[in-house]
């Protein structure tokens, strides 16, 4: 039996209860990519250790909900390792980043909604382009549908609200905006994303060895390309022949 959801601070962190098979670690209450740095860290660390018991790392824009099996280990056994592995000097800056550039096509039948963008924001649809891919993107968490990635970071110009009648079917690898985000849609799907371009790339392909292609810490950037571009990496990807190309910033 565990503690009832007794809260331990530590450093302005808590440690939470969450059912039966679940502890949460909660950072803040702000969406921060230094607390999102700090999650990242202690991710790493919890799966270097290869805890027992532990079945699951999910990690979100302010928390870490960690899964264990409680016919192998227990709440309290878990609280003690994340207590220590919470009391390391965890070096966040030190970090390397991940950058994986995701091709895109903007624009015509693969972003029918970018004039819509472009008006919203009072711009040419190649500025809207420009700015899209003019930064890196840090993807928070990822949930929703398997793959799909919450990002931060978009360029305020380019806010756009989302659509007032979603779509029934939204194609995968479809790009957009919705609000105050951007982001890619793994898999066929309803949404009321403004759509901008499209990927060749799967980000989910159930039938890979791996099949969530990114992860929470890494970094995306969008490469527009053509479509004979487009049509040639799609040929690629479905060969199994095609590597996004990865950047590695920073670290020792």
């Amino acid at each position: 039996m565990h503690d009832g959801g007794r809260e331990n601070k530590m450093q302005d962190i808590r440690i939470l209860t969450e059912g039966d098979s679940s502890l949460l670690i909660v950072f803040g209450n702000e969406v921060s990519p230094d607390i999102n740095k700090k999650i990242s860290a202690v991710v790493s660390l919890f799966r270097s250790q290869q805890i027992k018991g532990v079945v699951d790392l999910i990690p979100s824009y302010c928390a870490l909900l960690i899964n264990y099996n409680p016919a192998v280990t227990t709440f309290s056994e878990i609280k003690k390792r994340a207590e220590q592995i919470l009391s390391m000097d965890v070096k966040t800056s030190d970090e390397k980043k991940v950058i994986v550039e995701i091709p895109v096509c903007y624009g015509g039948d693969y972003g029918p909604d970018i004039q819509n963008i472009a008006d919203n924001a009072g711009l040419t649809v190649q500025e809207v382009i420009d700015l899209h891919s003019s930064r890196d993107y840090l993807i928070y968490m990822l949930g929703f549908l398997p793959g799909f990635c919450y990002l931060g970071g978009l360029d305020e110009r380019i806010h756009t609200p989302r659509l007032a009648n979603p779509r029934l079917k939204i194609r995968e690898g479809s790009v957009g905006i919705g609000g105050a985000s951007t982001g890619i849609y793994p898999m066929d799907s309803p949404g009321g994303w403004q759509l901008m371009g499209m990927t060749p790339v799967k980000t989910f392909d159930a039938d890979r060895e791996v099949p969530i292609l990114l992860e929470a810490g890494q970094y995306i950037r969008f490469i527009p390309i053509t479509e004979e571009e487009f049509i040639e990496i799609r040929k690629k990807v479905e060969a199994g022949e095609y590597e996004c190309v990865v950047h590695v910033e920073g670290g020792e």
